[in-house]
């Protein structure tokens, strides 16, 4: 969107029409402790993969230093187990349901489906709707320059970044993966990045990016969302960094260990010496980003968040990373799939070095941003998402609520389709194939090994009620009993 008085005028009455309720002006925005905001998504990183989180295998000291100044969360969840309704979802601060984007875009749509599956899957959104506000948006009619740097995946021409409320898009397509060119290497074949020199690494080109932005914005609210397509397939790491992962894969006992996911095996251990090249690469990318902040001064009234869009692939692809000891990956509704990083800091206001166990998830993204950057709302029925503010500042547990999952899809990686509640320690979930349901105590069981739906029938019985309501509310779409399924002929989800 451009910035004409016009626009931001009828930006501000959508958003009065739906309840919000905004700062006046730009001035406003200015007084507010969280002058600046830099939001920046991994994709397919899993909760495991960095050093805060437990990797002894990858590299992660800027991130790790990261988590030092602020706040990790154990219990950060993305709102899919595949990448685009995620992506919609943190946008919007709504549950992918109502975006209808619910797969990843460029699935096959039912009537397309080719796979000897026993369901079909449901039909989904490939755009994200113009008539959507999003962070962007909201931020950029309140006087925030808007950079956007990295992978969109949320529609094509007259649906990219630019289209959606960025001043600038660097990178931002249609494409799920820099699949163009030499992929992760200049020339990169996108036509929203212009190539750098032979060989440059597209994560250190993309954060060089949004620093040079960030150094020409310092003197002006703005907001950086830098959507790494790292760690994303194609596998492809810098030359010197495999060769470091290679050396330190080689001192390991054991290494390519896997186990049982069936229909897949699923990686049980971290040694991918190419992925731990790309994580490092990433995380020296997020080290640029955070220096050119101490340089210009800026850090102390900054927000930088970084979380990933879902869980890490460890089912599929090369199976390059392991979410041991959560269960499964990307593209499943186990934790695995689901639970990610999230790490928040803005020294002198958010404390060092704490935890917070709070379970939270992608639609409390857009909330959490905008009220960071002084433009208050109330949250309706349609905003899904809570704030995460008040938890950042108080070092303290939030109250307990429901999140919810519904993925009718069958992903790349082995998984059904099915919806899954989270009430507290406990998580249900249902299967649609065969209507089997699975209840686990995540305090005990983090790795969902131990399904207590026949001690706890009171309990399924109330989950149930509660992911029905949900689904019900926010239009979530069945997927199909599969008239073309041969039971005799090998399963598509193998």
């Amino acid at each position: 969107m451009n910035s004409s008085p016009l626009l931001m005028l009828i930006i501000s009455f959508a958003f009065l029409s739906t309840d919000f309720v905004f700062a006046a002006d730009a001035e406003s925005v200015r007084s507010k402790p969280y002058r600046n905001i830099v939001f920046l998504i991994a994709d397919d990183l899993g909760q495991k993969d960095l050093g805060c989180y437990g990797s002894t295998f990858y590299e992660t000291p800027h991130l790790d230093r990261l988590a030092e100044q602020g706040m990790r969360f154990t219990n950060a969840y993305s709102a899919c187990p595949v990448c685009s309704p995620t992506r919609a979802s943190i946008f919007t601060g709504r549950y992918p349901q109502r975006t209808g984007i619910t797969d990843y875009i460029g699935a096959a749509q039912p009537d397309q489906w080719k796979r000897n599956t026993r369901h079909l899957p449901a039909p989904y959104s490939s755009q994200l709707a113009l008539q959507e506000v999003t962070i962007a948006e909201a931020l950029k009619a309140h006087g925030y320059a808007t950079f956007f740097g990295g992978k969109w995946h949320l529609g094509s021409e007259g649906y990219l970044p630019e289209n959606q409320g960025f001043d600038i898009n660097m990178g931002g397509m249609e494409r799920g993966g820099p699949y163009g060119g030499k992929k992760y290497f200049s020339p990169y074949g996108n036509p929203k990045l212009p190539d750098g020199p032979d060989g440059e690494h597209l994560p250190h080109r993309l954060a060089s990016e949004a620093a040079r932005f960030i150094d020409a914005n310092q003197h002006k609210p703005f907001f950086v969302c830098l959507p790494f397509y790292s760690v994303h397939t194609p596998l492809m790491a810098r030359p010197d960094l495999q060769k470091k992962y290679e050396a330190k894969r080689a001192t390991l006992s054991a290494t390519d260990q896997f186990g049982d996911e069936p229909p897949r095996k699923v990686r049980l251990s971290q040694d991918h010496a190419v992925y731990a090249g790309m994580v490092d690469a990433m995380d020296q990318a997020v080290g640029l980003i955070l220096a050119k902040l101490d340089e210009l001064n800026i850090a102390d009234n900054t927000l930088v968040l970084f979380t990933s869009d879902n869980g890490g692939l460890s089912t599929s692809e090369g199976s390059p990373t392991s979410n041991r000891p959560l269960r499964a990956g990307k593209g499943w509704l186990y934790e695995g799939g689901i639970r990610t990083v999230l790490l928040a800091r803005c020294p002198g206001i958010i404390s060092a070095a704490t935890v917070n166990d709070t379970p939270i998830i992608s639609p409390d993204y857009f909330p959490t941003i905008l009220q960071a950057a002084g433009v208050p709302l109330q949250p309706q029925d349609h905003l899904d998402g809570v704030s995460l503010l008040k938890l950042i500042h108080s070092d303290k547990g939030g109250s307990e609520r429901s999140l919810y999952w519904h993925y009718p899809h069958y992903g790349n990686q082995g998984g059904a389709p099915g919806s899954a509640i989270r009430t507290g320690r406990w998580k249900l979930i249902e299967w649609f194939e065969d209507n089997q349901v699975e209840l686990f105590d995540l305090q005990n069981d983090p790795g969902e090994r131990i399904n207590l739906v026949s001690s706890e029938p009171d309990r399924v019985a109330a989950m149930r009620k509660s992911l029905k309501e949900w689904q019900e509310d926010v239009g979530a779409l069945p997927s199909a009993v599969n008239p073309n399924y041969d039971a005799a002929k090998p399963d598509g989800r193998n």
